[in-house]
């Protein structure tokens, strides 16, 4: 039997991994990336697409990131073999024969939310998670500076399900009630949180005013390698506010995350004002967290020993955790 994913460095389960702002490959560019132990070549062709294959040429091992793009294709830098985006030799320029084991490894490459993201297969069964509110509509993405914590991914994740800490580290002393969706065809689990807003002080005296007697926010895990945040739902002032989490393992068992924060685009000049207000209002309240979690997160060994009932959460996001599916780029293979 194959051992658990959750909190496993040696497994690297199938999902979208962030790679690189797209501004950062433009046209017949290429350029390689270490991303979860994996060195890997992005590169985009003359027709604006981006590519994912593989970095070292099966030829004699040279990173194709030194290389070039010819047409849609990336020539190695060594002895110019040309590779499509199936990971397909198709030319070697001193002979027309082409080996068999002239391949490379291809994964599938996608753009969103101004990034380029890869998927540890040839083919992806699904797009990258998308926010309910926001599909279909043109958006606007800010990016954060990535920052790293101290611990797997899986352990960084399970924050924003943890109904206790919000009270003890956070203090705000608010209840809340739970619910959980899952969709096991694209490998989503949604908690969604809700409650009545105390009137105790007058903070909370003024959230009520401002954003009403109830609040509701949703987390979204997507893969176990993305968490998609949505804040004040039914707010009373102001719009759902997005933010997603992009987390890559790191080989020293740390891990990268990259702030994303996201809202629908709205037109003209004033729009301009309120897409950049809100988005700076989502920042806002990820800064006013940040560094108390972080203090969490950097001083952890993560060992459930003795989860209590309202713990569930982390339960069930553990449970969706070891039913993923293990990538390539894991370093244990599973067992029959």
């Amino acid at each position: 039997m194959s051992p658990a994913i959750f909190n496993n460095p040696q497994v690297v389960a199938k999902g979208w991994y962030v790679v690189c702002p797209s501004r950062h490959i433009a046209k017949k560019q290429i350029q390689s990336f270490d991303v979860c132990g994996q060195r890997i070549a992005i590169f985009r062709g003359v027709d604006g697409q981006v590519r994912a294959l593989e970095a070292y040429c099966p030829h004699m091992g040279t990173d194709l990131g030194i290389g070039d793009v010819v047409g849609n294709q990336a020539r190695c830098f060594f002895h110019h073999w040309a590779f499509d985006d199936t990971g397909t030799c198709v030319n070697i320029p001193c002979q027309k024969h082409i080996p068999a084991r002239a391949k490379l490894q291809a994964y599938a490459a996608e753009e969103k939310y101004g990034f380029i993201w890869v998927y540890p297969d040839a083919i992806a069964p699904k797009p990258v998670a998308e926010f309910d509110e926001l599909k279909g509509k043109d958006i606007v993405a800010i990016a954060d500076r990535p920052l790293s914590r101290k611990c797997h991914h899986h352990i960084c994740m399970m924050n924003g399900i943890d109904a206790q800490h919000f009270n003890t580290v956070h203090k705000l002393s608010v209840e809340m009630d739970l619910t959980l969706s899952r969709d096991a065809t694209d490998g989503t689990i949604d908690f969604t949180m809700s409650g009545d807003l105390p009137n105790n002080n007058w903070r909370s005296r003024l959230g009520r005013q401002l954003l009403g007697k109830s609040y509701t926010y949703s987390m979204r895990y997507a893969n176990g390698c993305i968490g998609l945040l949505t804040m004040l739902k039914k707010s009373r002032l102001l719009p759902p506010l997005h933010m997603l989490y992009a987390y890559s393992p790191l080989p020293t068992g740390e891990t990268n995350i990259q702030p994303i924060y996201v809202t629908r685009q709205r037109k003209g000049p004033f729009g301009w004002v309120a897409n950049h207000f809100l988005l700076l209002v989502t920042r806002l309240c990820y800064y006013a967290l940040r560094g108390e979690d972080g203090k969490i997160y950097d001083n952890i060994q993560f060992e459930p020993k003795s989860l209590l009932p309202i713990d569930q959460p982390l339960v069930d996001y553990i449970q969706y955790v070891n039913q993923l599916k293990r990538s390539c780029w894991s370093i244990e293979s599973e067992t029959p």
